[in-house]
């Protein structure tokens, strides 16, 4: 599983913290939230931190998942 990249963070004067991924904006955390979102930050790979905050964790099965028959919406073959 490759590990999460591209995450980054932003604490302003009000106390929040911004979550950006890629430069996009991933989440918005306040109040208690967010000190115990710096606290995990600065003790651990904030990567994976910023990623599991943000939902966007992924597990490497996505793919697998994506192409399982019960996944396939109604496709059928016909011939």
């Amino acid at each position: 599983m490759p590990r999460p990249q591209g995450f980054a963070y932003e604490e302003r004067r009000d106390g929040s913290v911004v979550l950006t991924h890629h430069g996009r904006p991933a989440g918005v955390l306040r109040g208690a939230r967010a000190a115990k979102f710096l606290a995990e930050a600065g003790a651990g790979d904030a990567q994976l931190v910023m990623a599991r905050w943000t939902g966007a964790y992924r597990f490497g099965n996505e793919r697998q998942a994506r192409n399982h028959p019960r996944n396939q919406g109604g496709r059928t073959r016909r011939g």
